[in-house]
């Protein structure tokens, strides 16, 4: 870091930072002098990031909580607060998606996504939002959503359903923000197609093979550099959402 950056300092909350979009998010920040809570489940690819972070200059507390808990979400704002002091800036970057289409789906798979990338997602940013009131901070707030919050894939009723609600919290969060007279600041990334192992994860390595589509996907790295935009924008103006897709991407 040869200038110091308008981020320096910082205390960034990052969830899902294991991999994909998380991770590069995470990286991005740790090279602009952030001080980073880390936060996943998987706590040794969090190890992981945490020397990669810290090799490079970079501080990084890594954190695993399992965000279906909410006592674990609450024990880790706890931790950060004793560790830095409270949080400056969260990224929700956290969720997840299943093959389970609304006529024939299971029941589990419905409620897991809706716990994380619904009610998990509404617990975290509660808690933003009280501990940057109670430390008077001008925080920001990120969702990571999706551009299924704008339509609707077959057989993805209920993933889109999920990023439907984020793209609603979104603007019902800035709404009581502004009623509050407060100075944080809440905005969406809806990314399209993005080279992660969020397909794997969702319908198997082979099936996700299979569906890959033909043109070249975005990088997590071009989600974070949108993040940096975001936190780098003048504290006057508030960007609500970002709609990101591969140029070739039809939908």
């Amino acid at each position: 870091m040869n200038d110091k950056s308008e981020l320096q300092d910082k205390v960034v909350m990052v969830t899902g930072a294991s991999s994909g979009i998380g991770r590069a998010i995470s990286l991005a920040l740790a090279k602009e002098g952030t001080r980073l809570a880390i936060v996943a489940r998987n706590l040794d690819k969090l190890v992981t990031l945490k020397a990669q972070i810290e090799s490079s200059g970079g501080r990084a507390f890594p954190l695993a909580v399992d965000l279906k808990d909410e006592s674990q979400i609450l024990f880790a704002f706890e931790a950060i607060g004793r560790e830095w002091g409270g949080v400056d800036v969260l990224i929700n970057s956290a969720g997840l998606g299943h093959d389970a289409p609304l006529s024939s789906g299971s029941t589990e798979h419905f409620r897991e996504m809706l716990e994380v990338n619904v009610l998990a997602l509404s617990v975290i940013t509660r808690e933003a939002v009280l501990n940057m009131q109670a430390n008077k901070t001008a925080g920001q707030i990120i969702h990571i959503s999706s551009m299924s919050a704008y339509r609707v894939q077959t057989g993805a009723g209920m993933y889109a359903a999920t990023k439907h609600a984020v793209r609603a919290m979104t603007e019902g969060l800035r709404r009581e923000l502004r009623e509050a007279g407060s100075s944080i600041r809440v905005t969406a990334v809806s990314p399209g197609d993005t080279e992660t192992e969020f397909m794997e994860r969702m319908l198997g390595r082979s099936e996700a093979g299979k569906r890959a589509p033909e043109y070249r996907q975005m990088d997590p790295e071009d989600i974070a550099q949108a993040v940096l935009y975001i936190l780098k924008t003048s504290p006057n103006v508030e960007i609500h959402d970002i709609l990101m897709r591969p140029i070739n991407q039809p939908d």
